[in-house]
Parts: C-alpha cells; structure tokens; sequence
C-alpha cells in the first residue's frame, strides 16, 4: 500500500479499463496534480491491484474519488483496506464521494450515510446562445473562486485555478460560472455555479454549444426542471449514482450547485 506518483499513471488507466471504466487520462493527470493517489502493488507483479485518490479541500473536507480494484482481485477486501488507509489520511476531514449501488454497502460499512442523488447526462445540445454569459479571462478568477467557496462552502481553489489550462472553455453570467473540459469521446459540462436557474440554463447551454457533439452533464437529481429543459435539448440517458457523506453535513447552498466540478471531484 503506497502514495502513487505520476509514473503509476498507465497503470491507473488499465485498472480503469480492465474495470470497464473509460480511461480518462486527462482526469487522471489533473488528481495526481491536486490530489493524492493511493494503490496496492499486485502481488503478481502486473500493475495495480487497486487505488483510490484523495482529494483534501482545506482542512475541514476531503473527496475520495477512482475506487478501482482490479477484476482477478476482487473480494479479496484490498479495496477495503485501501479505503481504511485514506480514511486515516483524510483524519477528521468530512469526506464524501460518489457511489453506485454495488459500492453502497461497503461505504456505508464504513461509516458512510447518502445525502443525495446524482445522475450522469449524455448527448448533443440543441439549442441557440443565450445572449447572458460571456468568456471568462484571468481576471474573473477571484470573483469565480469567492463565489465557489461561498456556495461550496470549502476551498476547492487548488482545482478551480486550473480551470483555464484544464477546462476547455470557462464562461461566466451575473452571479454564476461554468467550465467545460474534454474527457475522452465527450465533453464533461461542470462546475456549473448560478444564482438562479434561468443563469444556470444559459450557462449549460452556451458552454455545450461552445463545445459542440455529445457533452456530459452531472446533475444533482434534485434540480428536476433543469433535468427536464436538458432533456428537451437532448441531453438524456441517466446513470445514477448517491452522494454519500462520513462525518458532518456537506456545507454550501446546494440550491446553487446545478453541476458539480466533477463527480470524481465533488
């Protein structure tokens, strides 16, 4: 059981594959910049038998994310143990993390509860620029990180200054901002932050347009309208998972949120 380094990186993305996960590289190389991978050597000398990433927001919350163990080691508890072995590193840190059903119990073993739904989005948006957002520049980046932490109630800056070499685009709108970023065969719609829906529709929307075919969209299944207008645009075939929370209530205005950074991110 080790810190994985940038090294580890292919091995992390066959662990992926043999999971029937998508690679996604390009997330990878963002959580080993922000974050700390964790895995298990496998005992036959092939790769990884299994990893995790933590991810700490200041010192009061943390996301566990890539909860990966490599199909010939299942059920053998390494991923288990690993879980264990983060949690003692994230130490009095609320943790939360996004969970599917065949991962629930484990988590809940563990002292997790779930707090919420979320779903995964996927397809071509049709629809017309909003007139209401605008690209975002380096000088609108105070005002995005003063309105996250506001609405996240954590510090997710170490990920959020990497939105204009990570992202593809940023746009922002009174009261709001988005970011899209490429993530193998699709474009990930997220964070999206806003003040009211009408904002969050013209920033979903104008940031798909800018990113042209099929986009993903993680919704927290609690914004139902938004859902339905996506819907109407295009964007369907749900994947849902629970939001699962170890240690006190998630701060923030959930109300804001309509899309997360990422699910691997919270």
């Amino acid at each position: 059981m080790r810190r994985l380094t940038i090294h580890d990186l292919d091995d992390c993305v066959r662990l992926a594959k043999d999971r029937n996960w998508p690679p996604e590289e390009h997330k990878w190389r963002l959580l080993f910049d922000i974050g700390e991978p964790y895995g298990i050597d496998a005992p036959d000398g092939d790769g990884l038998a299994a990893c995790n990433v933590l991810t700490c927001y200041g010192d009061g919350h943390a996301v566990i994310s890539m909860v990966l163990t490599a199909s010939r080691y299942s059920r053998q508890g390494l991923g288990r143990a690993l879980m264990r072995h983060v949690l003692d590193q994230a130490g009095d840190r609320t943790v939360f993390l996004h969970s599917t059903g065949q991962g629930r119990p484990l988590y809940e073993q563990l002292g997790f509860r779930a707090v919420g739904r979320v779903a995964k989005h996927t397809g071509v948006f049709a629809g017309e620029p909003s007139g209401l957002t605008r690209p975002a520049t380096e000088a609108d980046l105070d005002a995005i990180l003063a309105l996250d932490a506001e609405v996240f109630g954590m510090d997710r800056s170490a990920a959020l200054r990497r939105m204009f070499t990570f992202g593809e685009r940023v746009r922002v709108a009174a009261g709001g901002f988005g970011q899209c970023w490429r993530n193998d065969d699709n474009t990930v719609i997220g964070p999206v932050v806003a003040g009211d829906e009408e904002t969050a529709r013209a920033l979903i929307g104008d940031l798909a347009l800018d990113a042209g075919g099929e986009v993903r969209m993680d919704f927290d299944l609690a914004h139902e309208s938004v859902i339905r207008w996506a819907g109407e645009h295009g964007i369907g075939e749900p994947w849902e998972v629970a939001l699962m929370v170890r240690g006190d209530d998630l701060p923030g205005d959930r109300s804001r949120q309509f899309l997360p950074f990422m699910q691997a991110l919270g």
